[in-house]
C-alpha cells in the first residue's frame, strides 16, 4: 500500500478552512491531540481515531501554558520529521497534521521574547508580575501575562483537584484551555484520548459536558512497553533505574 503524506497546516485560519471544507462535501472529522515525539501509543490513537471519522487530523504542538517554569518545556523530546514518518506507515494514513508555531501568539506584541524561540519552547525567566506571583506562592505558567496578551483559562474546578493537580497546579488549567483553543480551530468531530493520563482524559470529557461541545471524546486503552511500563514520550529520559522505579509505583497501584 502506497504511503499517505498528509497536508502539514501551521496556521489556525488555514486549519479552520480546511475542517469546514471537508464538513461542507459531508466528512466526519477525527482529532488527536499529541504533543509530538510519537509513539505505538499515539499510533493506537490514530487507529482508534481512524474507526469513528472519515479524516483524520493530528495536532503536533508543545503547550507552553501546562508547564510551570521550573518544569521540563525546553527538553520535552521532538522530532517532528520522524513523527511525520511514522504517521506515514500507518495504515490508512492520517489527512492532515497540525503543527502550530505558537497558540498563544495574537500578533499583538510584535515580536518573540528573547527568552523565547518562536515555538514558544522556553521558560528561562517571565515578566515582573510573574515573579511576584511566584514569590507570593502562585502558580504561574510559561505564558507570561505580558508575553501574548493571553489572559482567559478554562478549568474544571473539581475534578483538577487532587491527585496529579496536587503536584501540577496549573498543569490541567493549561491542558483544559489548549484543547479548547484546539477544539475551536479543528472542529473535530470525534477527538481521542488515552486513559494513560485518565484524570486529564475525565476532565476533557467533563470540560466537552460543560460547555456544550458538540464533538464525542473516545478514551482510548494503554499501550505498555515490553517491561510493562506505560508509554510516554519522556520515557526517553528515564534511566534504567527509573524505569525500574516506574514499574515498581505502577505495580504498587495495581495492586491497591
Amino acid at each position: 500500500m502506497a504511503r499517505k503524506d498528509p497536508e502539514i497546516i501551521t496556521e489556525k485560519d488555514l486549519m479552520r478552512r480546511w475542517s469546514r471544507s471537508m464538513r461542507a462535501q459531508g466528512k466526519t472529522i477525527g482529532l488527536v491531540p499529541t504533543m509530538g515525539y510519537l509513539h505505538q501509543g499515539h499510533i493506537s490513537l490514530v487507529k482508534e481515531a481512524q474507526e469513528h471519522a472519515d479524516l483524520i487530523v493530528v495536532s503536533i504542538y508543545v503547550n507552553p501554558c501546562q508547564f510551570a517554569p521550573s518544569e521540563d518545556l525546553a527538553t520535552y523530546p521532538s522530532d517532528f520529521q520522524g513523527d511525520i514518518e511514522k504517521l506515514r506507515a500507518l495504515s490508512g494514513g492520517v489527512d492532515v497534521v497540525f503543527h502550530p508555531q505558537n497558540l498563544y501568539d495574537y500578533g499583538t506584541s510584535g515580536a518573540v521574547s528573547e527568552n523565547n524561540d518562536a515555538s514558544g519552547n522556553s521558560c528561562s525567566s517571565q515578566s515582573g508580575d510573574d515573579k511576584e506571583k511566584r514569590a507570593e506562592g502562585a502558580a504561574v505558567s510559561c505564558i507570561g501575562e505580558r508575553q501574548y496578551g493571553h489572559e482567559t483559562w478554562v478549568r474544571v474546578e473539581r475534578l483538577e483537584k487532587g491527585m496529579c493537580g496536587k503536584s501540577r497546579p496549573i498543569f490541567f488549567r493549561g491542558v483544559a484551555t489548549v484543547v479548547t483553543k484546539l477544539f475551536n480551530i479543528v472542529e473535530p468531530d470525534i477527538a481521542v484520548f488515552g486513559k494513560k493520563d485518565y484524570q486529564q482524559w475525565r476532565i476533557i470529557c467533563r470540560m466537552v459536558r460543560d460547555l456544550d461541545f458538540s464533538i464525542n471524546v473516545v478514551g482510548s486503552e494503554i499501550v505498555r512497553d515490553a517491561d510493562g511500563l506505560a508509554m510516554s514520550s519522556r520515557n526517553v529520559h528515564l534511566s534504567p533505574e527509573e524505569r525500574k522505579k516506574g514499574l515498581i509505583h505502577q505495580q504498587g497501584v495495581i495492586k491497591s
